[in-house]
């Protein structure tokens, strides 16, 4: 299927999508007493536990600084996460019932999406206490979510289709996500990867390979205001869009042989 006929497909199937993640919405609180406010707690623990780690690290990092690099990268684990075994949970559906399978890792990732929009509330509150007032740095906004969402779906199609095949991928994601948060400035300021006289040069251009390192310090430089420090962008962002590519291509080419492996 040629991708101008999966995007009208998608298009025209809208409102599945959106049953789809309206459900994957509901499950991951049903029965929980807080409900969908977990979306909004969930962060602020995870803040409040790096931080902890940071004071005994003594990392020189302020509180603006790490939320905004938790809640980026939230995003991302969560989408890959809820992602890796969205098809084989779905057996049942994918073997009877014919409809275009990008759906369901792009409902999860979607999901995500709303869960990230709506942690960036928090954010904006939080920001406003420490007087940092939106800007018009903020219109890049709409062009840095749109690469996060691409390359989540981009590992999400990859992810959820080799799981099909190879069980283990589901296993093998946590290691990867761990090692992949401790290559990002999260916990960390980026200035002590680049203000380390130990790396090699190639170290820190391999760095900004990763995409996430670069999205985190692009949205940094929009809420925060924090200075570019000479990162190179471009690297980052063609591996996020060369992910999102190679996701895609991989879940068409064995979206036919789904039924048959399940």
């Amino acid at each position: 299927m040629r991708e101008k006929g999966l995007l009208s497909e998608l298009l025209e199937r809208h409102e599945l999508i959106a049953n789809f993640v309206s459900r994957n919405l509901k499950q991951r609180y049903k029965g929980s007493f807080f409900g969908f406010f977990w979306s909004l707690l969930h962060p602020l623990f995870l803040v409040l536990v790096y931080l902890v780690f940071i004071r005994l690290m003594r990392f020189p990092m302020d509180l603006p600084y790490l939320i905004v690099g938790v809640l980026v990268w939230q995003f991302f684990s969560l989408a890959c996460g809820d992602s890796v075994g969205i098809v084989l949970g779905h057996a049942t559906l994918v073997k009877k019932t014919w409809f275009p399978r990008v759906i369901l890792p792009l409902s999860a990732v979607l999901g995500n999406l709303v869960h990230f929009l709506l942690s960036l509330i928090i954010l904006f509150a939080f920001l406003a206490v420490y007087r940092l007032w939106p800007g018009v740095e903020y219109v890049h906004l709409v062009w840095l979510i749109a690469i996060q969402f691409f390359l989540c779906l981009g590992m999400s199609l990859l992810l959820s289709s080799l799981n099909v095949f190879y069980r283990d991928v589901e296993h093998l994601l946590q290691i990867v996500l761990m090692a992949w948060f401790f290559a990002t400035p999260i916990i960390y300021p980026l200035s002590s990867i680049l203000e380390n006289p130990s790396l090699p040069r190639f170290v820190i251009t391999l760095y900004f390979v990763n995409p996430m390192a670069t999205l985190v310090q692009l949205y940094r430089q929009v809420f925060l205001g924090t200075p570019a420090l000479g990162v190179p962008v471009w690297p980052g962002l063609v591996v996020a869009g060369v992910i999102f590519l190679a996701g895609l291509f991989t879940f068409l080419r064995l979206e036919p042989r789904f039924a048959d492996e399940l």
